[in-house]
């Protein structure tokens, strides 16, 4: 005996009995619905393939095509559920998946597979819907909805893809370095230095150093500022120039700790053989000498970006102290003072990549801890204000200019133990120190006393490990996001401090 049509027909077929009712079929026959039913049914299907891509084609005319995609979309939801469990229970894990060149290569593949994918759902969802059958003031509008989804889930997978592809290859470059990260005493400690090789310097000199060191449990940073002008900086028996500086780099004023990475750069290359950045390995070699601190990875970030940096992240607002020039100083070169250009004015600023650049970086009328508490203002605002939407729509410029300025020798698959480190270090206060004002007095750099100062950063560890800071009086200088006057109160902690000194108007800042 025949089965019962599906189609809609007047014919009753064999045994079916006189007036049975007969329900027309909408899914696939929406021609006998009327036309407000196929709006609703047109908005339906539409919203369906937004929200369980496949779902129309199952109970539409292409089963397998809906079985299929199905399968994918409840993949997804299942890995995106195992991915958020894994955040949660073990972090690293999915840290270490998604920082691997692999992973990120076949992630890039997946996202482009979705997005076309996707985009075809909503294109064979517009066939089942039938637009004919619509009327025809319903049509424009459903066409405009399903084109701006379109753009939303297939353009915004096709761009989560660009970013991931992007991302890959910056941490290639900038992470391919060979010193895996490990921690010594139980915490992470890397040396961030900051690059100047400006027209009017003989080659680069880092003009900022700072040791940050990070509890490898708990996540609790400590930082640790040298001063550029630090002097006689002493080298461990295992380094290459304890030979040739066997009582420290003490060759007289010209040997600051800053000069060393050009020292090095021009005349002992030959000591470090294999490695890629001399100058750097040497640096970190000596401030781990100054410190105290087994420091095993550096990361330099040169000056020549910053300026493309900062203007991809929509610039910086900051309250500036005193008028900042932009110029002056002396070329080394020359021995000619250089012109002034202008200046930023005192007040809150919001300062593009030009600017900034020279907030940062200005020597007129300027001591060196001005100079470093400028410094600390403008890393601070980076910290605070950058904008997610500028990272976004700007990741490929952030990403061209983060591979112009960052050098490191932390290579990649290091990199999920020191994000994950540095998640856990948001539920801290950032404590700050530093071997000079004002936890000391301005002349200690200059005649340092090492084993006190590595007696008080001891302390300070210590100390951090209950939340303890230095000083309240270091906050009001710039530590800890606070203004950079320093008010002359005692620095209150178990370091014995000996002078808080004063920074001119020139250092004064702070972060809105």
């Amino acid at each position: 005996m025949p089965s019962p049509s599906n189609d809609i027909s007047a014919t009753r077929v064999k045994g079916e009995r006189l007036g049975a009712t007969r329900f027309t079929d909408p899914i696939n026959h929406p021609e006998y619905v009327t036309d407000t039913d196929k709006v609703k049914r047109g908005w339906l299907f539409v919203v369906m393939t937004l929200l369980v891509p496949g779902s129309v084609q199952l109970i539409a005319d292409r089963k397998t095509l809906g079985r299929r995609a199905l399968t994918v979309t409840f993949t997804v939801w299942a890995l995106a559920l195992l991915f958020i469990s894994l955040w949660f229970i073990k972090r690293s894990i999915v840290l270490a998946i998604f920082t691997s060149n692999v992973v990120l290569i076949a992630v890039v593949i997946a996202l482009l597979g979705l997005a076309v994918g996707w985009l075809y759902l909503f294109l064979d969802t517009l066939r089942v819907i039938k637009l004919k059958l619509l009327p025809q003031r319903a049509r424009k509008p459903l066409i405009f909805g399903m084109v701006a989804l379109m753009l939303l889930t297939g353009g915004g997978l096709g761009y989560t893809a660009y970013i991931a592809n992007t991302g890959r290859g910056a941490l290639g470059k900038i992470f391919h370095g060979g010193t895996q990260l490990q921690a010594e005493d139980g915490r992470y400690n890397i040396l961030l230095m900051g690059g100047d090789a400006g027209a009017d310097r003989v080659g680069r000199r880092p003009d900022s150093m700072t040791v940050v060191s990070i509890d490898a449990d708990t996540g609790q940073a400590v930082t640790i500022s040298i001063p550029r002008n630090t002097q006689n900086a002493i080298f461990s028996e295992g380094s290459p120039l304890w030979k040739v500086y066997p009582n420290g780099f003490n060759c007289g004023d010209e040997c600051i700790i800053n000069a060393l990475y050009t020292d090095v750069t021009q005349n002992h290359q030959d000591l470090y053989p294999g490695v890629e950045d001399p100058g750097a390995q040497a640096t970190m070699e000596a401030v781990s000498g100054v410190v105290g601190l087994k420091i095993n990875n550096y990361v330099l970030v040169d000056m020549s970006g910053f300026q493309q940096l900062i203007d991809a992240m929509g610039g910086l607002t900051i309250n500036v102290g005193d008028r900042i020039p932009i110029g002056g100083g002396t070329n080394l070169e020359t021995g000619e003072k250089n012109p002034i250009d202008g200046y930023i004015e005192p007040g809150t600023q919001k300062l593009d990549g030009y600017h900034a650049l020279w907030f940062a970086r200005s020597r007129e009328g300027a001591s060196d801890y001005d100079r470093e508490a400028r410094q600390r203002c403008v890393q601070q605002a980076m910290l605070k204000q950058l904008d997610p939407y500028n990272v976004l729509t700007k990741f490929g410029d952030i990403t061209a200019a983060g591979e112009q300025i960052v050098e490191t020798n932390i290579p990649q698959d290091s990199l999920s133990s020191l994000a994950d480190t540095a998640l856990k270090s948001k539920n801290f206060e950032l404590i700050q120190y530093a071997a000079g004002p004002p936890y000391y007095d301005h002349m200690f750099p200059t005649y340092p006393d090492f084993d006190k100062f590595h007696s008080d950063v001891q302390k300070v560890i210590e100390d951090s490990k209950s939340g303890v800071a230095p000083s309240p009086a270091a906050e009001a200088a710039g530590f800890f996001g606070g203004s950079t006057q320093a008010q002359g109160q005692p620095l209150q902690s178990t370091v014995q401090i000996q002078t808080v000194a004063q920074l001119s108007p020139n250092g004064t800042c702070s972060v809105p």
